[in-house]
């Protein structure tokens, strides 16, 4: 069952639909009224996200193994296989520039709201999205999507 369900979680990260190794403990959620996401991702923060983001493609195009690890949440570590790397990276034009389209947030399986920074590449008149990354509220990276 384990190695299925990292095979599904490998095969989502790069599906479209972003899903995390996480053990959902037994506590009970209680009834508190729930405190709204804020909605907008201060410039320091979107600034970490994306230097990690970009150091993180940089790394994925030299094959830089342990960056790229140094870069990863520990959440998706142990299914970030070489083979879900080649997607990433297949589905990503090296040749051209990445730029922030908009930040937000995105909402797990887990129902958990997470940093996100979608980009689009420089000089594309049209706002065409390329790519999603998704964070750790400590700019570790939780999953890339590839628009394609």
């Amino acid at each position: 069952m384990n190695t299925m369900r990292k095979l599904l979680l490998g095969l989502a990260l790069v599906g479209g639909q972003l899903i995390f190794a996480q053990k959902v403990t037994g506590a009970k959620v209680e009834n508190s009224p729930k405190k709204e996401q804020q909605a907008s991702i201060s410039k320091e923060k979107i600034s970490l996200y994306n230097d990690n983001f970009l150091k993180f493609i940089d790394a994925l195009q030299a094959s830089d193994r342990k960056t790229i690890d140094g870069l990863l949440s520990e959440k998706v570590k142990e299914i970030v296989t070489d083979n879900v790397l080649k997607k990433v990276k297949d589905g990503i034009d090296p040749n051209k520039k990445l730029e922030i389209l908009k930040a937000g947030y995105y909402k797990t399986m887990d129902g958990l709201n997470h940093p996100s920074i979608k980009y689009k590449y420089a000089g594309e008149s049209s706002s065409k999205e390329a790519i999603t990354a998704v964070f750790e509220d400590d700019g570790k990276i939780l999953g890339v999507l590839p628009a394609k």
